[in-house]
């Protein structure tokens, strides 16, 4: 196994690094009930997903 020959600097060690840090996810609002939410998912309020319903909330309880 190779083995580095001298330390890498601060400098190289921070610009390589520089890519490593994470973003934010992305929220929408929900067109029917204006909550906030993932994009391109269920709105875990109302069940709906582009403008049709896709699970009931009552059904979930039973």
């Amino acid at each position: 196994m190779a083995l580095p020959k001298r330390r890498h600097s601060r400098s190289r060690t921070r610009k390589r690094r520089s890519h490593d840090a994470l973003s934010a996810p992305g929220i929408s609002t929900c067109a029917e009930c204006g909550e906030p939410k993932m994009p391109h998912r269920i709105c875990p309020n109302c069940g709906m997903y582009k403008g049709r319903s896709v699970y009931s909330l009552d059904a979930e309880i039973e």
